[in-house]
C-alpha cells in the first residue's frame, strides 16, 4: 500500500528546480533554501545577490541558534498560466506555515508580510511562534518564470525556524478572499454578521436562510444582524457563493450565551472553604461574598493576629500558633444577610486547593507593562471576580532589567518600575502578587533568569511582597543539553534548589513549577516542593488545543493531585486574548468554553484566567463566575476527576466531592447535537446510585433527558 501512496504522490508532483515543485493541485511547494545564520548581509533580499557560499536548508526543518537572525533564499518557478488561469487572478496565497519566532518576508526583493517584532524593530521583541503565516500577495509581484522569496526569521531561544509544514504558494480560492465574522455580546438581543472580501464579488449572500444578492467590495462590508436568545444555544448558518466562478463557502455560528444565573444582590458566600498558611507568613484574604456593594463585614473566631477590615472585606495579619481555626463570616448590605465559614489551617501546606487568578501571558505577552498589570488588578476587583475566589494577579515574563546591580540585584525594566507599589496595592485589596523566573541564565523571553543567584532572588522578592513563582524550564535547557544523560532527577535539580529558598522565607509564595510535563513531572513535582506543576505544553485557543491538553493527556495524572500539588493543564483560554500582538476574543466556541471550564473543575485544576480582565465581557465574566462551579474546582477533598466512559462521540468524566456528593461531566466531542438520558449514561459510567441531578452551569434541577450542543457538556452534581 505505501509504494502505491509513492507511485501517486510522485505522478502528482513535478519538479520545477531544486527549490520547488508543483503539486498535481497548481500549489508550489518549495522545498528548500539557501540559508545563513547570522546577522543578515547587505542586499540579502535583493535577487542579484549571491549566496553561492551560503548552506542549503531544507523546508521544514529547524536550526540552532539562541538569540539569532537567520536568512532563507528560495528560487522557485511560476509555470506559465499560473495566474492567468486562476479564478481569482488579483490575489497569490503564500503559506509559510509557522516560523519561530518572528519572520519578515520579500518577494523579488519587496516586502509581502511580517509576523511578530524584532529586536532591530526597537521595543520589546514580541514572539509569533504559534500564527499560521497566510500572506496576501499582490498576483502581479510573481513573474512568470523565476521568482526569488527571501524570509528573515528572528529566534530567542534554543532552536528556530520553519516547521508544520512546507512553504506553499498558490492562487486564492473564494475562501482566502472571503471572511465571515458573528459579533455578539450575550445579552439576549442579536448577533452581527459581517462578511467582507480582498476583491471585487458578486455573490449570493445566505444568512440564516435568508439570501440575498450582494456585491462584496474591499473596505465595504456587507452586515447583518440575527435575532438570538442569549440564553440558550443558537446557530446562525452562513454562506457565500460566486456567481461567476461557481465557488462557494459555508460557516456555521454559535453565539454566545449565558448559562448562568445572576447573583442575587443579598450577600452570596463563594468558595473557598479553606484556607492554609504557614504559621507566622502575613495573610492576605479577600472575603469572597458576591452581592451588592458597599457592604458590611463581621468575623468570629478570628485565630489572634489576624484583623477583619469591616467595609473592605480584607482579612491580613499572621498567625503564629499552628493549628485549625473555624471562623464565620457575615456580609450585610441593603439586600440582606448571609454567612460564610472558612477553616483556617496553620501549618506546613499551603495551596490547599488549585490556586485562582490571572496571569498576562496569554493576552500580553512580552508586551506587558506596569499599566497593564493595575489595569487587570483593578478590572478583578471591580469586575467582582475578586468575589469568586480569583485572588493572584501574576506578571510573567518581561518584568526584569537587561543587567544585574553591582551587588547581583536583578531590577525591574523600564516597563514595569515599580513591583512593590503593585504588591502594597494587591495587598491592601486582600489579593496576591505573583512573579516569574527561569533556573536557567535567561527566560522563554530572552530575559535574565535566576541561574546563580537563586538565593538573591528569593530573598528579593520576599522583599517585595511576592506571593507566587513561575519557575520557566527555558533557559536551563541548554545546561541540560550538555550533561551526559537526563532523566528525572537532572530536571528536578534546579527547582529543588529554587524551592529551598522559598520555604526560607517568611512569607508564603507559591511555587508554580513550568516544566511542560517533561520527565513525568507529576511523579516528582511535590518531592521538588512544587505547589503544583505544568503537566503541558503552552494552551491555544483552539478546541484541539483543548482536546490534547485536557481530555488527552491529563487521563492518567489523577492519582498525583490533592490539596497542596496540582496537576496544572495552562491557563484558561477565555475572553480576548493574544500573547502581545493584537486582542481578539478566544476562538473557543460558547460550548468549547463551557467545556474548557468544566474540565479544568473536575480536574481540580489552578483556574488561572489568561484573558484580558480590563475588557472582559458579559459572557466571559458569567462562565467565570458560577459559584457551584468553582465549588467543585476548590472542593477540599481535592480529588482530580477521571475518565469514566468514552463511546461514540460521549466522554464522561466524574470527580468525588466532600460530603458525599459527586460531579461528573458529560461531554459531547461530536460535531452535532447529542440526546442523552443522564442517569442512563451515568449509570453505564459506574455509578452506582444516582439521587436528584442538579446541572450545574444552570443552576437548577437537570432533566431525565438533554440534548448537548457540539462540543458542549452537560455538568451535574449528585
Amino acid at each position: 500500500m505505501r509504494n502505491w501512496i509513492l507511485i501517486l504522490v510522485s505522478c502528482l508532483v513535478t519538479v520545477i528546480g531544486a527549490h520547488a515543485a508543483v503539486t498535481g493541485t497548481g500549489e508550489i511547494v518549495l522545498q528548500e533554501a539557501r540559508f545563513h545564520l547570522g546577522d543578515a548581509p547587505a542586499g540579502w533580499s535583493e535577487p542579484g545577490f549571491d549566496d553561492s557560499s551560503w548552506q542549503t536548508m531544507a523546508i521544514p526543518e529547524k536550526w540552532h541558534g539562541e538569540g539569532m537572525y537567520a536568512q532563507y533564499r528560495i528560487r522557485f518557478q511560476v509555470p506559465k498560466g499560473f495566474v492567468k488561469k486562476a479564478p481569482y487572478r488579483k490575489i497569490a496565497i503564500f503559506d509559510l506555515a509557522f516560523i519561530d519566532d518572528c519572520d519578515e518576508a520579500f518577494l523579488n526583493g519587496k516586502p509581502i508580510g511580517k509576523s511578530g517584532r524584532m529586536p532591530s524593530d526597537g521595543g520589546l521583541p514580541q514572539s509569533a511562534w504559534d500564527k499560521h503565516r497566510i500572506y496576501k500577495v499582490d498576483a502581479r509581484q510573481l513573474k512568470e518564470g523565476e521568482n526569488l522569496l527571501t524570509v528573515l526569521v528572528w529566534n530567542r531561544r534554543t532552536r528556530g525556524g520553519v516547521y508544520g509544514g512546507p512553504f506553499v504558494i498558490r492562487m486564492a480560492q473564494l475562501e482566502d478572499l472571503v471572511s465571515m465574522t458573528c459579533s455578539d455580546d450575550a445579552d439576549a438581543t442579536d448577533c452581527l454578521i459581517t462578511v467582507s472580501s480582498d476583491v471585487r464579488i458578486r455573490a449570493r449572500v445566505s444568512i440564516d436562510g435568508k439570501e440575498k444578492r450582494v456585491c462584496l467590495r474591499p473596505r465595504k462590508p456587507f452586515k447583518r444582524e440575527i435575532a438570538y436568545d442569549g440564553s440558550a444555544p443558537a446557530q446562525v448558518a452562513v454562506s457565500v457563493r460566486d456567481k461567476r466562478t461557481g465557488q462557494s463557502i459555508h460557516k456555521d455560528f454559535a453565539p454566545k450565551y449565558c448559562l448562568t444565573p445572576s447573583a442575587p444582590n443579598e450577600p452570596r458566600y463563594n468558595s473557598p472553604s479553606v484556607l492554609g498558611v504557614r504559621p507566622g507568613s502575613p495573610v492576605y484574604f479577600r472575603l469572597p461574598f458576591s452581592g451588592l456593594r458597599p457592604m458590611l463585614f463581621k468575623a468570629s473566631g478570628l485565630p489572634e493576629g489576624l484583623a477583619l477590615d469591616g467595609d473592605s472585606g480584607v482579612v491580613s495579619g499572621s498567625v503564629e500558633k499552628a493549628g485549625e481555626y473555624t471562623i464565620e463570616f457575615e456580609a450585610s448590605n441593603k439586600a440582606g444577610t448571609a454567612k460564610g465559614t472558612l477553616l483556617l489551617k496553620v501549618g506546613d501546606t499551603i495551596a490547599l486547593t488549585p490556586p485562582m487568578g490571572w496571569n498576562s501571558w496569554n493576552c500580553w505577552g512580552l508586551d506587558i507593562s506596569e499599566e497593564k498589570v493595575f489595569a487587570s488588578a483593578r478590572a478583578l476587583i471591580e469586575s467582582g471576580l475578586a468575589d469568586y475566589g480569583y485572588n493572584y494577579v501574576n506578571i510573567d515574563d518581561a518584568w526584569q532589567g537587561s543587567s544585574r546591580s553591582d551587588d547581583g540585584s536583578l531590577l525591574p525594566n523600564d516597563n514595569i518600575p515599580d513591583i512593590v507599589a503593585i504588591g502594597d496595592f494587591l495587598h491592601q485589596n486582600g489579593l496576591r502578587l505573583g512573579i516569574y523566573s527561569s533556573p536557567g541564565d535567561l527566560t522563554c523571553g530572552g530575559y535574565l533568569g535566576s541561574l546563580g543567584y537563586e538565593k538573591m532572588d528569593a530573598d528579593m522578592w520576599n522583599s517585595w511582597g511576592v506571593d507566587y513563582l513561575k519557575y520557566d524550564l527555558c533557559g536551563y535547557r541548554s545546561i541540560l543539553d550538555t550533561l551526559p544523560s537526563v532523566g528525572k532527577e537532572e530536571h528536578k535539580k534546579p527547582y529543588l534548589l529554587m524551592n529551598g529558598y522559598l520555604k526560607s522565607q517568611p512569607r508564603d509564595i507559591c511555587y508554580s513549577l513550568c516544566q511542560y510535563g517533561l520527565q513525568e513531572v507529576w511523579t516528582w513535582g511535590a518531592s521538588a516542593g512544587a505547589n503544583l506543576w505544568r503537566t503541558t505544553g503552552d494552551i491555544t485557543d483552539t478546541w484541539e488545543s483543548v482536546l490534547r491538553i485536557g481530555f488527552t493527556l491529563q487521563r492518567e495524572l489523577w492519582p498525583y493531585a490533592g490539596p497542596g500539588h496540582w496537576n496544572d493543564p495552562d491557563m484558561l483560554v477565555v475572553g480576548k486574548v493574544g500573547w502581545g500582538e493584537g486582542l481578539r476574543d478566544s476562538r473557543l466556541t460558547a460550548d468549547e468554553q463551557y467545556s474548557h471550564v468544566s474540565l479544568w473543575a473536575l480536574l481540580a485544576a489552578p483556574l488561572i484566567i489568561g484573558g484580558d480582565l480590563s475588557a472582559v465581557d458579559k459572557f466571559t465574566l458569567n462562565l467565570l463566575c458560577n459559584n457551584e462551579i468553582i465549588a467543585i474546582d476548590q472542593d477540599p477533598m481535592g480529588s482530580q476527576a477521571r475518565c469514566l466512559l468514552e463511546k461514540d462521540s460521549v466522554q464522561v468524566w466524574g470527580r468525588p466531592l466532600s460530603e458525599g456528593s459527586y460531579a461528573a461531566g458529560i461531554f459531547n466531542m461530536g460535531d452535532g447535537t447529542l440526546d442523552v438520558n443522564v442517569k442512563d449514561i451515568l449509570s453505564e459510567s459506574g455509578y452506582a446510585e444516582i439521587g436528584p441531578l442538579r446541572d450545574v452551569w444552570r443552576q437548577q434541577d437537570c432533566p431525565e433527558t438533554v440534548s448537548i450542543p457540539s462540543h458542549g457538556v452537560l455538568m451535574v452534581r449528585f
